[in-house]
């Protein structure tokens, strides 16, 4: 696959980057409630203050793979990005001969 340089193409990776860190938040979001940890915990885990765990949680900010792993890392986490074929329903372009993706593959940040 070609990289493309079009505003549509960017439009595009710009809206699937900010779905990736909503992803990515509510499943971290869920660890803390899973673990009965505040936001506050993972600051003192972290070593940052409160705010800063805030922005990382409101879901826009602009995740690095290395915050996620120093947040996976603070709390004993492990985080897992796995790429699949979509299926024809994340992918209105896409033909009715693509079988679709194994649910258990898709993209899920995962904490073991």
């Amino acid at each position: 696959m070609a990289w493309r340089n079009s505003a549509e193409h960017g439009r595009a990776a710009e809206l699937a980057g900010a779905r990736l860190a909503r992803q990515a938040t509510a499943s971290l979001a869920g660890l803390l409630a899973e673990r009965g940890m505040t936001r506050k915990d993972l600051a003192d885990c972290l070593g940052v203050s409160p705010g800063r765990v805030s922005q990382i949680l409101s879901g826009d900010e602009n995740l690095t793979l290395r915050s996620l792993a120093a947040v996976a890392e603070s709390l004993n986490a492990h985080v897992e990005i796995s790429f699949y074929d979509p299926s024809p329903t994340d992918n209105p372009n896409a033909t009715a001969s693509v079988p679709e993706a194994d649910p258990a593959r898709r993209f899920v940040p995962t904490y073991r």
